[in-house]
This record gives structure tokens, C-alpha cells and sequence, in this order.
């Protein structure tokens, strides 16, 4: 490790009083130990490290929520009078998301407070450095925002902000391309952006290859699509590297019909569009054949007692249960350990 990133890594430590985040790879938090009775091979092994994983990075993100808000004062500040990060990090295109955001802190209120530093050319005001939807969500509530008010350099800014996103791993693969190239394009050397979004060379090189190779008004035109990983993103570079950017392609993008699509369908006409011979020639789908099924009104499975406990979102692809994991602490782990069991029994009432 050079010197110069050494020295990054102790000036986020210095905003943090911790060390930040290890590079994308590296297990965020200590090995959780394997629940009894589940097996790590096969699709429930599968799910098992999924969830650990997702579950290590929200606690990575909360920890370095904690280590910030630790000693510091948490004040409430009028929205109106906070103003975004200079580096842009998320996309239209993520809003079924932050509708659960917004409604769970209708419910239950801001629980994190966000990042802010007084801002540095007004008087009066405060810049963001993370917790942009949160600050969104009080301003549509008509509440005050939690806040943590710390004096920040631009670079402690980038790094804060970056290895919150990170951590909650939320941003979507282009939304994070997006990002580095921009910190890039401000001056910021890698060693620095590696240590912003706690991934290593290869990671942030493939990152700025897709926001450098494919024309930045083309991404805009797509949005966050959150669900376009990164092995599509490089296909697409792929492809115009072959082909080109050609006028059809670049009409294509500022048709209605475009324009109308969710995101993760407009990354999939854009990409049909390079890998037709003529592109200009590209039928689009009626957003009307491709919208996703409405979301289903979330529902919640209580206890005797009223306590709320499982979360249940249904609709025609999926059945997802969120269970509350400060109101009863390893239920999820215990349904896990059950999980074999109760498949074997659903398998035999229903004949499946």
C-alpha cells in the first residue's frame, strides 16, 4: 500500500474515529459464525450468505453512522436550508425504494441522522455529505432533518460520502460508474476514489471504462437501472466499441416511447439496439407491454399482542417477507435453520 492511500485511509479514520471500510472483497465485518442445522451448499446456502452479506453492509453502514454521531450533536435543521453534495451520486430511477424509505420514516421517524458540513460559500447554509433520501423524505414530510454538523475538507466530503454508499450498498452499478468518473474528472487521484467506494484497482477501472466508453448523455437517458449489473453494462461497451455510436442509437434514447419506459427496460432497448445491425430500425415496446405489475400493497403479520413483526410484500413475481430485527432478534436466523423442514412440509400438502 502506497503512502498516498495510507494517508486517505487516515484521513477518513480522522472523520470517522475508526478505520474505514476494507476494499470490495474483503468481508466488511467479522465472519459471522454459521447458523446450526443449515447447510452451506446449494440454493439455501446461497440465500444463507446473501443475507449475511446484505446484512454485514447495512451494519457497516449503521457503525460508521454510530462512529460519526459518537460524541457528536445530533440537531434538527430546516431541509430547505440543506444543500446536496458538489458530486452527485444517485439516478432518477430507484423510487420504489425510497417509497418504503419515505414511509417507514412517516411511521417510525428518521432513526439515522445525516452528514453535514456548514456550507463552504454560504453563510447560513449546510451541505450534504450523505443521507441525501433522507433529507428528501423531511423535506416531502414537512419535518426537520436529523443531522450531524462536522467541519469537512471537500476530500473528507467525498470520502464520507463514498464509503457511506458503499457500505449500504445501495447504489446501483452505474450510479457508482457514475460516480468515480466524477470524482475522477474533479481531480481526485484513484488511490483516493478506491478508498471513497472501498473497492479495489480492477473494480474502479472496469467502473470508469463503462462511464468513459458509453456517452454520458446515454446513461443519463437509461437511469440508475438497479437492476442492470455490472457484466451487462460492460457488454454494452462491448458493443459500441464494435459498432460505434450511431444516430439511430442516439435518436432512439430521446424518443417518447424511450423516455416512457422503467429504467431497467430502457438499458435493454439501448442494448438492442447496438446489437441490431440497424439500430435506427429498433421497434420499441409499448410501455404498456412492459411495465412491471402494480406493487402490491404492503401488508404486516402481527402477534397476539400487536407487535409487528414480518413485513409482507406480494405480487405476481415475488413474496417477500421483511422481518423486524429489533422487535424479535434472530427470528430471521431461526426460519432459516427451519427453512429445510418446513419446505418438506409444504412439499407434502401440496403435492409439489
Amino acid at each position: 500500500m502506497g503512502p498516498n492511500l495510507m494517508s486517505r485511509k487516515n484521513l477518513l479514520a480522522s472523520i470517522t474515529g475508526s478505520k474505514p471500510t476494507a476494499p470490495e472483497g474483503t468481508p466488511p465485518l467479522a465472519a459471522r459464525p454459521s447458523t446450526p442445522g443449515l447447510s452451506s451448499r446449494g440454493a439455501l446456502g446461497a440465500v444463507t450468505r446473501t443475507i449475511d452479506t446484505l446484512a454485514a453492509r447495512a451494519s457497516t453502514a449503521k457503525e460508521l453512522e454510530a462512529r460519526l454521531a459518537n460524541g457528536a450533536t445530533v440537531v434538527d435543521l430546516t431541509p430547505a436550508l440543506v444543500d446536496r453534495s458538489f458530486v452527485d451520486d444517485r439516478m432518477p430511477g430507484s423510487e420504489e425504494s425510497y417509497a418504503e424509505l419515505l414511509e417507514a420514516i412517516r411511521q417510525t421517524g428518521q432513526e439515522s441522522p445525516i452528514l453535514v458540513r456548514p456550507h463552504p460559500q454560504q453563510t447560513g447554509r449546510f451541505q450534504a455529505a450523505f443521507g441525501h433520501r433522507r433529507l428528501r423524505a423531511a423535506a416531502e414530510l414537512g419535518r426537520p432533518v436529523r443531522a450531524i454538523v462536522r467541519q469537512l475538507s471537500d476530500l473528507e466530503l467525498v470520502l464520507a460520502q463514498g464509503q457511506e454508499n458503499s457500505a449500504r450498498a445501495d447504489l446501483s452499478f452505474i450510479e457508482r460508474a457514475r460516480f468515480a468518473k466524477r470524482l475522477e474528472d474533479l481531480g481526485y487521484t484513484r488511490d483516493t476514489i478506491m478508498t471513497a467506494l472501498g473497492i479495489d484497482k480492477t473494480t474502479l477501472s472496469r467502473l470508469i471504462s463503462v462511464a468513459t466508453e458509453i456517452p454520458s448523455a446515454m446513461i443519463e437517458a437509461v437511469g440508475a437501472a438497479p437492476g442492470v449489473g455490472r457484466d451487462r453494462w460492460m457488454e454494452l461497451v462491448g458493443l459500441l466499441r464494435n459498432a460505434g455510436v450511431s444516430p439511430g442509437a442516439e435518436a432512439l434514447v430521446r424518443t417518447t416511447d424511450f423516455t416512457a419506459l422503467p429504467s431497467d427496460d430502457r438499458f435493454g432497448a439501448l442494448h438492442r439496439a447496438f446489437s441490431d445491425p440497424a439500430p435506427s430500425s429498433v421497434s420499441l415496446p409499448h410501455p404498456a407491454d412492459t411495465a412491471r405489475p402494480p406493487r402490491a400493497r404492503s401488508t404486516y403479520w402481527a402477534t397476539e399482542d400487536g407487535k409487528r413483526l414480518v413485513k409482507i410484500t406480494a405480487s405476481d413475481r415475488a413474496f417477500v417477507l421483511t422481518i423486524d430485527a429489533k422487535a424479535a432478534p434472530a427470528f430471521g436466523e431461526f426460519l432459516l435453520a427451519e427453512m429445510e423442514q418446513l419446505y418438506d412440509t409444504y412439499r407434502t400438502r401440496f403435492k409439489r
